[in-house]
């Protein structure tokens, strides 16, 4: 059964990543419905600003919580699809940077 990873957008500018088995749409009403108690009830309205679909729900729970732990930055290379960019925004860095004190997210 597929799963579909994704990023809301939410009314306080904030990101919420999940997972869902069910189909994106429905998914995102529930949260604009307040159907749970989560990070998004206070939140809303949200916006679906990306998703991925996965054939096992094993590589959608990894990607998710990857995801999860990016920053904002990385997080909106992501939304505008901007591949090139995820290495630089990595909190390691690129392959062979050194990180010094200076460096932040």
């Amino acid at each position: 059964m597929e799963a579909t990873v994704y990023i809301l957008r939410c009314s306080d500018g904030s990101y919420y990543t999940g997972l869902t088995k069910q189909e994106i749409e429905a998914r995102v009403w529930e949260h604009n419905a307040g159907i749970y108690d989560g990070y998004t009830a206070k939140r809303r309205p949200v916006e679906l600003v990306f998703h991925e679909i996965y054939d096992r729900i094993i590589d959608a729970i990894a990607r998710e919580r990857q995801i999860k732990g990016w920053s904002r930055r990385k997080k909106e290379a992501l939304i505008a699809l901007n591949y090139e960019a995820l290495p630089a925004l990595s909190r390691r860095g690129p392959a062979g940077h050194k990180p010094s004190g200076n460096d932040r997210d």
